[in-house]
């Protein structure tokens, strides 16, 4: 859209699977489908994939919104309050309470956050409107650093750039006074997220692209040159504001965006139109069905709630009921896609009584492997002590990580240690945290060991 000041698509059957009793420290294989699941971030889950909503720090005093938001999501992205504008009022100075407001309210309740957005040619502070050339650039790196180093270890993943190329024909980029600055300050902001925070899945994020269109092959041929150059580009993110269905090409675009080696995460979706469950439907079946598909954002809770007012394009209404659209989605969840093969538990413990003891933890690996290279979830779970500090150490024989989030890692093949970050430090007994990372070549093998540090 032109402007978006609120900026914000089977049944399974259990599988019984048979455990042997094994010694102290001794590796358990498990292989199974799930049980279809009640709520949207749980049957997302699944899959390892996520199921979050845009959060407006103003409505987290309504308790139905808030109800829903704890009950159905397990990814929250701020809809207003980590953007240049809020964040960065005046030059210099910071005001982080609309985010870190946010970001306590999800990680307390077990979420994981998106940032969005770093660096947009829409909601600049009205001093950076008015700055042009180099002085401007100088601005935004800072911006970018400062802010990303204050959310360090604490961000799932930013949206470093957004909505930086232009509609219509050309699959060029926009004209704006950040473009001005130089054809290189997307590159320029990417390389200095990644310095801010090495941890966070670094994004690019943009609308109108949700098929094979000028657009979308503008953005997909910048991506390429980022990763023939190790720009550091971990996912793109597809905003998908659509009226009724997507184009016939929607998941052949998310799959050849996948095909460059990066994620990709449906971002702000709404849909409007007496279409609107089965466009729902579509859509995620389509992510389901894209290995790299890392998981989708509804742009919003409730019809209330959206930008879009009076089009109802989200998957309550604004009394929190559910909608049709809210069950073709759920369904097409639980149908699952291609997720994890294979299932690695591994027990350490410093008790000398069967299983975790007070201070010990479990990892598990969830691996999706695919020709070229994979994607492991490690869940970290506390025994019957809660944890305060973690570390899991994988084994990677024949494979090499090329990227990893919510976690802190030391090397990237043969024995790699993963330490936790700040937000997933703190995990209570018998309560789960994860982390996550892609690679090349082959995941199997990877036996997590996990201990409390």
């Amino acid at each position: 859209m032109l402007m978006k000041l609120t900026s914000r698509s089977v049944s399974l059957v259990p599988i019984v699977s048979t455990v042997a009793a094994v010694a102290l420290g001794a590796t358990l294989i498990v292989t199974a489908t799930a049980n279809a699941a009640t709520t949207l971030g749980a049957a997302a889950a699944q899959s390892g994939r996520y199921f979050g909503t845009a959060v407006a720090a103003s409505k987290l005093g309504d308790q139905t919104y808030v109800n829903l938001l704890n009950t159905e999501f397990n990814m929250v992205t701020a809809e207003n309050e980590m953007k240049w504008d809020a964040t960065e009022p005046n030059r210099g100075q910071f005001n982080y309470s609309g985010g870190d407001r946010i970001l306590n309210q999800a990680v307390s309740n077990g979420k994981r956050v998106r940032g969005h957005a770093l660096l947009w040619y829409q909601q600049e502070p009205g001093w950076a409107q008015r700055m042009e050339g180099s002085d401007l650039r100088q601005a935004m790196m800072n911006h970018v650093t400062q802010v990303a180093t204050h959310y360090k270890g604490k961000i799932y993943a930013w949206d470093v750039v957004n909505e930086a190329f232009a509609d219509g024909g050309s699959g060029g980029r926009r004209d704006s006074n950040l473009q001005r600055t130089g054809n290189d300050w997307i590159e320029a902001a990417f390389r200095a997220a990644r310095a801010a925070d090495p941890g966070a899945k670094l994004c690019y994020n943009d609308y109108n692209t949700d098929g094979v269109n000028p657009k979308s092959t503008g953005i997909y041929n910048m991506v390429r040159d980022f990763k023939s150059r190790g720009v550091p580009i971990d996912c793109v993110g597809f905003q998908s504001h659509l009226t009724n269905n997507p184009p016939g090409d929607y998941q052949a675009n998310l799959q050849r965006f996948a095909d460059l080696g990066v994620e990709v995460q449906i971002t702000e979706l709404d849909i409007a139109g007496n279409q609107q469950a089965n466009a729902y439907g579509v859509v995620t079946k389509a992510c389901m069905a894209v290995r790299a598909c890392a998981g989708i954002t509804t742009w919003g809770i409730r019809d209330t709630d959206s930008w879009r007012g009076g089009e109802n394009p989200l998957l309550f209404t604004g009394s929190g009921a559910k909608k049709p659209a809210y069950t073709a989605v759920l369904d097409a969840l639980n149908a699952g896609g291609p997720g994890p093969t294979t299932t690695t538990t591994t027990t350490t413990t410093t008790s000398n009584g069967p299983g975790p003891g007070p201070g010990d933890c479990t990892a598990t690996v969830s691996l999706n492997q695919w020709a070229e290279g994979f994607v492991a979830t490690i869940k970290v779970t506390a025994g019957s002590a809660a944890l305060h500090g973690w570390r899991v150490t994988t084994t990677l024989s024949n494979g090499t990580v090329t990227n990893s989030w919510s976690a802190n890692r030391s090397g990237t093949s043969g024995t790699v240690s993963w330490t936790n970050v700040d937000y997933n430090a703190n995990v209570p007994a018998g309560q789960s945290t994860e982390f996550g990372f892609q690679g090349t070549g082959n995941g199997s093998g990877l036996n997590p060991s996990c201990a409390a540090s």
